[in-house]
């Protein structure tokens, strides 16, 4: 049966303080707060340094038994590298800890940058070299060379792993990056940025990864019941396909993303 994990994106935020977080909740107790109200949070650390395995270790088991973890790629390997050349810089990511998560591991999220338009050759280069199972993880972190206290090359039991790409250039609205994502088991990530990127809806692997920024104001929008109603008729329809989903919200500055995720999550039970 399909599963639907919805959540947020990162749940370390100030002006949450007080409002989504009880008054007085140590910091420490956050993401165990989060995860209580939540089916799944997207790691977006990730993407700015690499984590560390105990870190990867304490976020597992801080976190309820069936709990999800999406883990956004980095951007040295996104922005800087630009996909090109990113072997080495992959290694050092899949041995920072990722596989740690265990059985808690969802997909991997890869977003790209506004200014980076489709290139099928190097797009393609770059899904491959992806692991599709955690064997092939840690077969590529053993190439790395980060210090020996920040590795862990022995996690991850043997599973399948997923992988989504987030476009941002218009470029990407082309069926090339549809079928280049399709022949690599890749989703093509559903993204609501009221309006700023591209919204591209097609399926290309056995689950969808959906991240709503903002249903009229970039992060900061929340939405209506009537647009909640709307994507809860959309994501179920993949649910009844046989897909599993993957949907959060990222409009955090208004402190909108928790209660919108929980509306959502209540609409699809």
């Amino acid at each position: 049966m399909a599963v639907a994990r919805i959540g947020i994106s990162g749940w370390t935020y100030p002006p949450w303080r007080g409002v989504f977080y009880p008054k007085g909740l140590p910091h420490r107790a956050e993401l165990e707060y989060a995860s209580s109200k939540l089916d799944s949070i997207e790691i977006n650390g990730s993407f700015y340094a690499l984590q560390k395995p105990s870190s990867y270790r304490s976020w597992a088991e801080n976190t309820p038994e069936h709990f999800v973890f999406s883990v956004k790629g980095g951007r040295y390997i996104t922005h800087i590298l630009r996909l090109r050349n990113a072997r080495a810089a992959l290694a050092g990511f899949f041995a920072s800890g990722v596989l740690a998560l265990g059985p808690k591991l969802g997909p991997m999220l890869w977003q790209l940058p506004p200014n980076l338009p489709l290139d099928p050759e190097a797009l393609d280069a770059f899904l491959a070299l992806l692991p599709s199972t955690a064997a092939e993880a840690r077969t590529l972190a053993a190439e790395t060379t980060l210090e020996e206290g920040r590795v862990d090359l022995t996690s991850g039991g043997e599973r399948t792993l997923r992988h989504a790409v987030e476009a941002r250039h218009p470029s990407f609205a082309d069926p090339e990056f549809v079928r280049i994502a399709r022949a690599h088991g890749v989703a093509v990530v559903l993204a609501d940025t009221a309006g700023r990127y591209p919204v591209i809806r097609e399926v290309t692997t056995d689950f969808v990864y959906v991240r709503l920024h903002g249903d009229e104001e970039l992060y900061a929008s929340g939405y209506t019941d009537e647009a909640l109603d709307r994507w809860a008729g959309e994501l179920r329809e993949h649910l009844d396909a046989g897909r599993d989903v993957f949907a959060y919200f990222d409009n955090d500055l208004k402190v909108r993303a928790p209660y919108d995720a929980m509306g959502l999550r209540d609409r699809l039970r």
